[in-house]
């Protein structure tokens, strides 16, 4: 039966769903995190460090994912991810130490999140679309603020009236009843079932031809495995960048609502920031996936970078002046600016070492990735247990943010190939040689 839309945007759909539900369920570990820290009273670093210790776990998954995404396509990957992340939320109420939590959330929530979340989303859904590739993305992750202004709240409405195991075990069979039939309508690719990016036509013979966007047609041709990519500069570059952009995205994930808190807020204005924050990430990635397509994905890395900089800044202010304004500040910048990052995350990629091997490319740099997401929660709260306070962990995040932007620069996609909004600028280069 034939579709009146292209099929690349039911694959968005089932995306923004998946991220929806799957990214939430994970972030909702930042309302678990005062309520388990008040029923054991384990220390701040033991317990977010079940958190970081499931990026450990996501690292090592990262790269095996790759392959089986190259080998066995989108639809195995998510339902391996929807097994891993809801067996591991039902069976964290059963939490009495704390290798439990590092085993649940841990492990089983951390290797689950790397297939439902913008790992596994990365690995497929760029070759959707070539000319609008950041827009496309932008609007499947956009799910995340969808579901950040519905979930949360209601997993925290869950935790005040009937704890944070009833609200862990509502987040799993959610995940298990939504997430498994609806993932079965992927495919890896447009090819796969007789189509195109962006739901182009078949060129007509004797058409004009239409522009390349390959700006560097020797690195275009080569046969990028594995082995090859790894040899490369860009790659080291692309992976300190993503090592450093989610080092900075979840030290403030996990930390904010607690230090918000701390300083004297109350837990609905902590709830709000973080469901604001998602919130504002809506129209953040879209419009910034939408501009990477017109000036490129280095300007909207060093643009989100700069956002998640500003963020840690408002923190720090917020200690001397707990202000409303500032709060503002903070999740404006996080979300409507920082949150771009991942709608260009898999272009980048997928720009440079686009290939039979793009997944396990892919893969291999989401293990730094990953250990970055590990890395912030995990130095944020072992830096406040050891100085009392966050300030210098704060300080420290908006210098790892601007290596992230320089990074990127240095691996520069733009060089390799150019997005639709730079075509005019090749094609007049070509001409005038």
């Amino acid at each position: 039966m034939r579709l009146p839309l292209f099929y690349g945007w039911v694959v968005v759909a089932v995306t923004f769903v998946t991220m929806a539900i799957g990214v939430n369920a994970r972030t909702s570990f930042s309302l678990f995190f005062p309520p388990i820290i008040a029923e054991f009273g384990w220390e701040r670093g033991v317990t977010a460090g079940a958190f970081s210790f499931g990026f450990i776990a996501s690292a090592v998954a990262s790269p095996l994912i790759g392959r089986l995404m190259d080998r066995a396509g989108p639809r195995a990957v998510m339902e391996l991810g929807v097994a891993l992340m809801g067996g591991g939320l039902l069976l964290a109420p059963l939490t009495s130490q704390p290798w439990h939590l590092y085993l649940t959330i841990g492990v089983m929530v951390g290797a689950g999140s790397v297939c439902l979340g913008y790992s596994g989303q990365s690995l497929f859904l760029p070759n959707w679309f070539i000319r609008k590739r950041g827009f496309a993305i932008g609007i499947a992750f956009a799910g995340v603020g969808i579901g950040s202004v519905t979930l949360l709240p209601w997993v925290q409405h869950l935790i005040e009236q009937t704890g944070w195991r009833t609200a862990c075990t509502a987040m799993g069979l959610m995940i298990l009843v939504v997430l498994a039939p609806i993932n079965l309508l992927l495919h890896k690719r447009p090819e796969d079932i007789g189509l195109r990016p962006d739901g182009d036509t078949a060129p007509v013979t004797g058409a004009a031809k239409p522009v390349s966007n390959i700006v560097d047609p020797d690195w275009a041709a080569t046969d990028w495995t594995l082995k090859r990519a790894v040899a490369t500069a860009r790659f080291w570059w692309i992976a300190l960048g993503y090592f450093c952009g989610l080092y900075i995205w979840y030290a403030v994930q996990v930390h904010q609502t607690k230090f918000l808190l701390d300083i004297g807020f109350g837990p609905s204005v902590a709830v709000w920031a973080l469901g604001a924050v998602s919130l504002l990430g809506i129209p953040g990635q879209i419009f910034l996936g939408h501009v990477s397509d017109r000036i490129g994905r280095e300007w909207v890395w060093a643009i989100s970078c700069a956002g998640f900089a500003i963020c840690f800044a408002a923190l720090m202010a917020l200690k001397y002046q707990p202000s409303f304004w500032l709060v503002w500040l903070m999740v404006f910048t996080q979300g409507a600016l920082g949150y771009g990052l991942t709608s260009i995350m898999g272009a980048v990629v997928f720009e440079i070492f686009g290939g039979r091997q793009q997944g396990s490319i892919f893969g291999m740099i989401m293990l730094a990735a990953l250990a970055g997401g590990a890395a912030g929660p995990w130095v944020t709260g072992l830096l406040y247990d050891r100085v009392g306070d966050y300030t210098l962990a704060f300080g420290i995040a908006i210098v790892v943010s601007l290596l992230s932007a320089l990074s990127i620069w240095r691996a520069a996609p733009g060089r390799v190939r150019a997005v639709a909004g730079r075509l005019h600028a090749l094609s007049a280069g070509t001409r005038d040689k």
